[in-house]
């Protein structure tokens, strides 16, 4: 009996822990490669700049959850005074040229460094620990489920059944859809549901934001659900995003697990590859410290008495979650992930990628200029420290990093430099490729997204880098920026088939 239970963990072990961790590990390959290629003044100033880096987070670690009395040491702005000596230090002892495309080249290989043995590791603990894995148990608590909508005709019936059909106590659940003045059959098409636990209600057009808050005044639950009108939340979904909130009156907020149904092209398989490799792999980073910084609107629960204590939704943004997610966390609560699933269209055109991440980026720009002050207070904790800066790497110096990356390539090939570009081309992908591995192997999605890691490193990322560029110029200079948005994949097809049937 001792023996058969021994084999069983073994087993386990080797099918689950020690398969990821080889995974992880295998990544030692191209990072020695990389190094032996370079020369020795850039590959002492990265391992610095990476040891720097990781002394200011375990600082930060320590000060903010073993001894407070230390937290006005060694700051984010004092770790930005000691970055930008060190920057300059190693250029005057000749590590590296004193040029920006030296500086942002080696900088982005620091960071993929730092990317991988800090964020993709602590994602691998938390995948092992079976952090977010929470049991759901009764007694379950009431909860009022807010589905704003606006001409989302044949998809709104579609997510209100997807809520019905969920397990959750009948007793303990309602659902209010809220019509923001759609201009097509939306209303009636979420009416035909309306009963004991469905109402609808219905307003002029003013806004996601003033569409939730109104949905607020009629909703009664002691947890809060936002899903969208084009999302399908998993049968078991709901009971899996109010399960962490029985961990302690502390938790403010809870993210879902966002996966994509429409898989039938390129562009929306690599979006799909996007959400593994960045949102889910990033969030469970941010989970271990309890400070993710976004509660996706297509699935995302709040306790009620957070959202009062911050006046629920602001207008002052495109990206209302983001910016209602920061408000919870700066008023003390833990913000975590859990493992609900929730199936969402993503834009099937480059156009309405486009639109949809002009709003994101903007309103992400918006959020983050609002908060500003989060920086230099250090009593938010590690959303001072950790959670603001690093988004501060990913929204300001990565776009600009990765089009001077580009024209580092396009140099390389025109000046002859064939086996340094095919090196770093090989070092990206593979860095890339082994963190997508390592994002499909933990949310158990398709291999076959793997085929498409090459265009995270020359294509699909540029696109992106390209909007958010232009996102932060339309928000600096341009004061009434407009919502835009992805038209409907199955809306687009309907017309299609109707004007093809009036013809």
């Amino acid at each position: 009996m001792k023996a058969g239970l021994l084999d069983a963990i073994a087993t386990l072990l080797w099918r689950v822990k020690w398969r990821s961790v080889a995974l992880f590990i295998s990544a030692l390959v191209p990072f020695a490669l990389l190094l032996s290629i370079l020369e020795r003044g850039p590959v002492i100033a990265i391992f610095l700049f990476v040891g720097l880096v990781f002394a200011y987070i375990g600082w930060s670690y320590y000060v903010t959850n073993v001894n407070e009395w230390y937290a006005e040491v060694f700051t984010i702005r004092t770790f930005a005074v000691v970055l930008a000596a060190y920057t300059a230090g190693v250029m005057v002892v000749g590590w590296i040229r004193p040029s920006p495309v030296a500086f942002v080249h080696v900088a982005a290989i620091a960071l993929i460094f730092i990317y991988y043995w800090f964020i993709a590791l602590t994602a691998l603990y938390h995948d092992q620990s079976g952090r977010s894995s929470y049991d759901p148990s009764p007694p379950y608590p009431s909860i009022s489920v807010l589905v704003p909508a606006y001409n989302e005709e044949g998809y709104v019936g579609r997510t209100v059944q997807s809520l019905l059909d969920a397990e959750y106590p009948r007793e303990k659940l309602e659902i209010i859809v809220i019509d923001d003045g759609s201009t097509d059959d939306t209303y009636r098409e979420a009416v035909a549901y309306e009963s004991e636990t469905v109402s609808v209600v219905r307003k002029q057009n003013g806004g996601k934001y003033s569409a939730l808050n109104y949905g607020l005044l009629f909703a009664t639950g002691e947890i809060i659900v936002t899903v969208d009108a084009d999302s399908i939340v998993d049968v078991e979904g709901l009971k899996r995003i109010v399960a962490p909130f029985s961990e302690g009156s502390d938790v403010g907020a809870v993210t879902s697990n966002v996966t994509i149904w429409n898989r039938d092209s390129l562009i929306t398989r690599c979006q799909q590859l996007e959400y593994t490799i960045g949102a889910n792999i990033y969030r469970r980073m941010l989970d271990l410290f309890g400070i993710v910084l976004i509660v996706p609107g297509c699935l995302g629960a709040f306790r009620r008495e957070a959202i009062e204590e911050v006046f629920a939704y602001d207008p002052e943004t495109l990206t209302e979650d983001f910016d209602l997610t920061v408000k919870v966390l700066r008023e003390g609560y833990r913000v975590t992930a859990s493992d609900a699933r929730v199936y969402t269209e993503a834009p099937g055109t480059w156009t309405d990628l486009y639109n949809q991440r002009l709003r994101w980026y903007r309103g992400n720009y918006m959020t983050i200029f609002k908060h500003a002050d989060v920086l230099r207070d250090t009593s938010f904790g590690l959303l001072n420290r950790l959670a603001f800066p690093l988004r501060l790497v990913e929204m300001f110096f990565l776009p600009l990093a990765s089009w001077v990356i580009l024209a580092v390539i396009v140099w390389l090939l025109v000046s002859g430099f064939i086996i340094q570009l095919l090196a770093l081309f090989v070092f990206f992908t593979s860095i890339i490729f082994l963190i997508a591995a390592l994002g499909v192997h933990i949310e158990g999605e398709d291999w076959r997204l793997l085929i498409y890691t090459p265009l995270f490193v020359v294509g699909y990322k540029h696109f992106h880098d390209l909007i958010a560029v232009k996102s932060l110029l339309d928000v600096l200079f341009i004061q009434d920026l407009e919502w835009t948005r992805p038209e409907r994949v199955e809306q687009e097809l309907s017309k299609q088939l109707d004007e093809e049937a009036s013809d």
